[in-house]
């Protein structure tokens, strides 16, 4: 978190140097409002007298009040920037490892850690950082000031300020042990919820619904109870602080009254109203900055079990600089996607708890460009040239699986060639694909145009691999907008042409709304056959060497998958297509087959 700290330098010295500015200021503003006083009581000065002060301790007053505004807001912009920050390095992490990682993880605790954990660590950087600061100088700075005028108030504000931290961090420790507690059973409860609400319908078939909310029930009130925990702890870490503070300024109001009474004299000079004054007024200054410190010490126990929860997650914290640099991310212009790939539903789908993955699509792993630069799309009548493709001793092992997926497969593809994939369901197409496209990792030789796929650049692959699966993952967006994704910059007639090409039209026309027509959660609104051809439609606004489709016609009627697949052909001309399926029909529309059968490749 320091190391995060040290990048929006300029709102953080701001945020940590206005209020011991404000320090600085409130010192000259205790005195002269000591004095005053002292002119007015003592020295009975008149009010014309006393004007100018005043009005400089108006004036003060206002500038404190504008550095008190100014360091917040300026907290706040750092906070906002870290954040950012590390939720663009998190996401990247999520992406950059792909959907064969993300099936082994709970959905519900990755998301808790990007949204609920990222934000914890706001009150760190906003107001713990600043606060922090000023209450280890301020409280020395202002006994150290007073030595001066009054030894003894000095040194009674030099020994009971120590005493503060030292106490807090006794029941600080306990603090943040309590806070872990509370960050793990949060991510447990976004996990144990995401899970039920996914398998909703399948536990109402059961009649499980009403048991499995009583058990979300019981797990919100273990965390409640947590909660409740942490919270105790912040109250008692602020009790030990009010303490000594009262201690010392008691001891403050003691001391001077016994001085003035003539009980105690044991300074070297008379004591003025305008010394004792001074002192009094500075005695509560002098812990406000660790009464603020408490109040927010508990932002630090919050963020580091965050930032713990968040390395546990994602397997490690993230390095923000390799995104960014040195450079502020206020510079950073808003984030342009360009999907690279249509999504295979099985990459961003996980099952409920036994272990399963957060919902990453293909369509996720887009290229994603950051700053001014334009996204890179070219018009699919622009044809690009086509891949060759060549495998050698390709094998890997999935786990849970006794027999290899793969082993020491081998294939080759010439560029702009058209190979339908086929086999028994479960064979491995899906994989094979996957593999092709970078999306799963394996032991072999796999080349593209000449370039080992470990080598090539992920935006350029992005850009010239296609693949489309099974079951597309669809937003909660309009038809027009889902289609866009191929190619964000598309024109409406881009896109018009491509849905028609892909026969989506068909099905948007009769719609109120045509292509603006929105869509639920995942598609929601469309039967399976029109969510491919949606996928498709995706693809025809792109310009891919390499096409890997996988089913992608398989929810279709006969007369429909014929249309489609004349469309995909004209497509693909002059680029390499390897389309896995399991319809004789439309391997037959392919001039060469191969059979995947017991992780080996073979002609057909």
């Amino acid at each position: 978190m320091s190391a995060q700290a040290r990048v929006p330098r300029l709102p953080l010295i701001v945020a940590v140097g206005a209020p011991l500015l404000g320090g600085v200021l409130l010192v000259v503003q205790a005195w002269l409002l000591a004095r005053v006083l002292d002119a007015a009581i003592v020295s009975q000065a008149p009010r014309s007298a006393l004007l100018g002060d005043i009005a400089l301790i108006i004036v003060l007053m206002l500038v404190r009040a504008g550095l008190a505004w100014a360091s917040e807001r300026a907290g706040a912009h750092a906070a906002e920037s870290i954040k950012q920050r590390i939720r663009v390095a998190l996401f990247d992490r999520l992406v950059g490892r792909g959907p064969v990682w993300s099936r082994t993880q709970v959905s519900g605790e990755l998301a808790s850690a990007i949204v609920d954990q990222v934000e914890a660590l706001d009150g760190f950087f906003s107001r713990y950082l600043p606060a922090a600061v000023s209450a280890a100088i301020l409280p020395l700075a202002f006994a150290v000031v007073l030595l001066p005028f009054d030894w003894i108030a000095g040194l009674l504000l030099l020994v009971t300020a120590p005493l503060i931290p030292l106490f807090m961090a006794l029941v600080g420790w306990g603090a943040e042990a309590a806070s872990r507690r509370h960050v793990r059973a949060f991510a447990r409860l976004s996990g144990f919820f995401a899970d039920r609400l996914r398998g909703l319908s399948t536990l109402k078939l059961y009649g499980r619904a009403q048991a499995e909310a009583s058990s979300v029930a019981m797990a919100s009130e273990a965390v409640r109870k947590r909660t409740l925990s942490v919270l105790r702890i912040a109250f008692l870490s602020s009790a030990v602080l009010e303490f000594f503070a009262a201690l010392g300024v008691a001891g403050m109001a003691v001391y001077f009254g016994l001085s003035y009474l003539g009980f105690l004299d044991v300074r070297a000079t008379p004591l003025t109203l305008q010394v004792g004054f001074f002192c009094l007024l500075m005695a509560p200054e002098t812990y406000a900055p660790l009464r603020q410190f408490a109040a927010h010490y508990h932002d630090r126990a919050a963020a580091r079990a965050a930032a713990a929860q968040i390395a546990a997650s994602f397997e490690g914290l993230p390095d923000t600089s390799a995104l960014f640099g040195d450079s502020d991310i206020a510079a950073v212009e808003p984030v342009e996607v360009h999907a690279a790939v249509a999504s295979d539903e099985d990459s961003a789908k996980h099952s409920s708890s036994g272990g399963s993955g957060v919902a990453v699509s293909a369509d996720a792993r887009a290229v994603v460009q950051w700053g001014a630069t334009h996204v890179t799309g070219t018009s699919a009548d622009t044809c690009a040239a086509g891949f060759a493709v060549s495998v050698h001793g390709l094998s890997l092992q999935a786990p849970g699986r006794i027999s290899p997926v793969m082993d020491d497969a081998s294939l080759s593809l010439s560029a702009g060639e058209h190979v339908a994939l086929m086999g028994p369901s479960g064979s491995g197409k899906t994989t094979l694909l996957e593999v092709l496209s970078r999306l799963r990792p394996c032991a072999g030789h796999i080349m593209l145009d000449d370039v080992p796929l470990a080598e090539w650049d992920e935006t350029l692959l992005r850009e010239r691999v296609a693949l489309i699966g099974q079951r597309p993952f669809l937003f909660a967006a309009s038809i027009a907008d889902n289609i866009r994704l191929g190619r964000p910059q598309a024109t409406d007639e881009q896109v018009i042409e491509a849905a028609r090409r892909a026969r989506v039209m068909t099905f948007a026309e009769p719609l109120r709304e045509g292509l603006d027509t929105m869509l639920g959660p995942r598609g929601r609104g469309l039967s399976g056959g029109q969510a491919q051809r949606v996928a498709l439609a995706r693809l025809f606004l792109r310009d891919p060497g390499l096409i890997l489709l996988d089913e992608s016609t398989a929810s279709l009627d006969e007369t429909t998958q014929s249309q489609v697949l004349d469309e995909i052909l004209a497509f693909a001309h002059g680029r390499t297509l390897l389309l896995a399926t399991h319809a004789s029909a439309v391997a037959q529309r392919l001039p060469r087959t191969v059979t995947l059968i017991d992780g080996k490749l073979e002609p057909a």
